[in-house]
């Protein structure tokens, strides 16, 4: 309920910028790209190519540039549809920049107070992250190695980037801390939550005002020219690629008879005789209470019973192996055990939590099994690790040669590789002129990566099935996102057109019946009087938070009347050009959040977050003025311009 309300007092309370679109390691890339590993070095200002300095650290333009390309690329992974001309608008470079100023000015500020991050801090921060995890969330080197070759990143780099977000963390986190506002201050916000707004809304349907009519071809070509935006195809790409999978290495992985027989020496503990016991515990706090209850069973009760009679209750605990009671319990306890026969009770012996009594309920005898009844599971399980170990091998040698500047096409030879490629396919996998095309099962992994990259980017290798199929992908011919030619949607132009004609009929008699309406005249009235057949109106309306809830989106007719005064009335245009609303707003019932502290104390906790972050931002602000960093005025612009053109072929 409350997220939508935290962002809109975020704009009140300036919180502190972060970079989205970081997606590729978690928050621990938090700085974009660090191919080059040189960002802040020690060189000192000179010349133009410098976007800003503090003390003796420098951003470089070009650094700049490549940090926002990098932020850039990295959103385009979850908006493949994204383009470089949207991101710029949205500020994504003026973001990426002051970040970087403020991440640069936090270091020279840490050396003058001789804060410095440990090896051992960055190890444990590198650990953490769920992109070099395996799937037992443990960390693996060969992930580790795998991404950063991928990501074109030297791990110095890593640790460096790592080093600064960590500092930044630490310098941040503590004046942040204690934030404490007075009910006074959090009423209001709180009271916005419970008010309630009701209004009546009118829709006028732009189909209620088409015109049969056929435009001419002139009119056609001329709204072509002007709304071609409106009808341009996405980007599309070709995607070159050759699958690795682990069963060319079937043969070569079928182990030896000495193979098999020296996992089956290593493993002999796991194939000897084994015995487990299920028994039923019970603890008690004393010595002389356990005896009482062991009386009990011993006089014929069950220990289940005679726990019960005591307010007890008895646990169990089923195959367990004599090494595993050991470790659970204590050596007494499992010796204990491993000397009564099946159904004996045992005890009272002393454990780690208090006295234990114990009943044996079943013991189970496992046979040693000899090599020759298991050796089909142990081919299996060494089968799998040949397999696993020589495609880690081959798909290592893959990425060496593509590191040491072999192009696609020779590494696809030399290694005996299939090279495929798909047509032309949207960022969805989807074919522009087949709507039924499905990219098939070894493409669709390819397909956000595959965007992401420049043309002349080196190839990737993608996994299909971790530790199973891999591909080696690389974008093939490009195709910019353009309009096609009139003639191929000359149909669905004419119908735009159409629409829009109706569209803006649709908007003057909006605007007819909002001057009536304002002058006093019923919204019914004034859409009975409209001379056309509309919708009656409807009343809609709502309590803030009740509209509001779940990060639920409420329909624009409806959020608007938080925006309006009473008795005012406003027009409003349906989506995708199908019309506008006239929506008046007839009552206000202001809220009141006095009696209710679980509100207060959440709305507190959001905006002690807020607050908490626009502190961080104004000693950002505070340690860049201090230390007298420089900003290149013109560093942004710069970067907007390059990076325009750069990614004009891709567009």
């Amino acid at each position: 309920m409350l997220s939508v309300f935290r962002r809109i007092i975020h704009s009140k309370f300036g919180a502190l910028i972060a970079i989205l679109f970081l997606g590729i390691i978690a928050s621990a890339f938090i700085m974009g790209d660090i191919t080059s590993g040189k960002f802040g070095s020690g060189s000192m200002w000179g010349g133009a190519g410098n976007a800003a300095k503090a003390k003796g650290y420098t951003l470089s333009q070009s650094e700049l540039q490549d940090r926002v390309q990098r932020v850039f690329e990295n959103a385009r992974r979850t908006n493949p549809t994204l383009q470089i001309s949207d991101f710029l608008a949205q500020g994504g470079a003026t973001q990426v920049y002051d970040q970087l100023v403020a991440s640069l000015s936090l270091r020279a500020f840490a050396d003058e107070q001789g804060v410095h991050i440990s090896k051992r801090l960055v190890d444990a921060q590198i650990a953490q992250i769920p992109a070099f995890q395996d799937a037992a969330g443990n960390f693996s080197q060969e992930n580790f190695r795998q991404l950063l070759l991928r990501e074109r990143i030297t791990e110095q780099a890593l640790r460096d980037d790592l080093s600064r977000e960590i500092l930044q963390r630490q310098l941040l986190a503590p004046v942040a801390l204690g934030v404490k506002l007075s009910d006074s201050q959090i009423l209001p916000y709180a009271s916005l939550l419970l008010e309630a707004r009701q209004g009546t809304v009118a829709a006028i349907p732009a189909v209620s005002f088409l015109d049969d009519k056929t435009p001419t071809d002139a009119q056609l070509a001329d709204y072509y020219k002007k709304n071609s935006a409106r009808f341009t195809i996405p980007e599309q790409r070709h995607i070159r690629y050759a699958v690795i999978d682990a069963d060319r290495f079937a043969q070569a992985a079928q182990p030896t008879d000495a193979e098999i027989s020296a996992y089956y020496n290593q493993s002999k503990a796991a194939y000897a005789a084994k015995e487990s016991r299920s028994i039923e515990q019970l603890v008690l706090p004393t010595q002389a209470g356990a005896k009482a209850i062991a009386d009990q069973v011993k006089g014929g009760k069950s220990l289940a019973d005679a726990a019960k009679g005591a307010g007890l209750a008895v646990s169990t605990l089923a195959d367990q192996s004599r090494e595993a009671l050991t470790t659970s319990a204590t050596k007494a306890v499992a010796d204990a055990v491993w000397a009564a026969r099946q159904g004996e009770l045992v005890g009272p012996v002393r454990g780690s939590l208090g006295w234990l009594l114990l009943r044996v309920t079943a013991i189970k005898e496992t046979p040693a099994r000899p090599l020759a009844a298991v050796r089909d599971e142990i081919v299996t399980t060494l089968r799998a690790q040949k397999e696993k170990q020589l495609l880690t091998d081959f798909t290592g040698k893959i990425e060496d040669a593509i590191a040491d500047g072999g192009t696609f096409e020779e590494v696809v030879k030399d290694n005996g590789l299939k090279l495929e490629t798909s047509p032309a396919l949207l960022a969805t996998g989807k074919q522009v002129k087949d709507q039924a095309y499905e990219a098939p099962a070894d493409v669709k992994p390819l397909l956000a990566p595959v965007f992401a990259m420049s043309a002349d980017d080196d190839a990737q290798l993608v996994p299909i099935t971790a530790d199973k199929r891999y591909a080696l992908a690389a974008p093939g011919q490009i195709i910019a996102a353009a309009p096609p030619p009139l003639a191929e949607v000359k149909q669905l132009v004419s119908l735009q057109y159409k629409l829009n004609a109706a569209n803006q009929k649709a908007k003057a008699k909006a605007d007819e019946i909002q001057a009536k309406v304002a002058k006093g005249m019923k919204l019914a009235d004034a859409i009975a009087q409209a001379g056309v057949k509309l919708p009656a109106p409807q009343t809609l309306g709502g309590r803030r938070a009740d509209i509001m809830r779940a990060q639920q989106r409420p329909p624009a007719e409806v959020a608007i009347m938080f925006q309006m005064a009473e008795n005012s009335v406003k027009t409003l245009p349906i989506d995708q050009e199908r019309g506008y609303f006239v929506v008046q707003l007839n009552k206000i019932e202001r809220g009141d959040a006095k009696g209710q502290p679980e509100l207060l104390n959440q709305v507190r906790s959001q905006l002690a977050d807020v607050v908490g972050q626009e502190y961080g931002q104004q000693f950002e602000r505070a340690v860049e003025k201090e230390l007298k960093v420089t900003r290149n005025a013109n560093a942004v612009a710069q970067v907007r311009q390059s990076l325009s053109t750069s990614n004009a072929g891709e567009q």
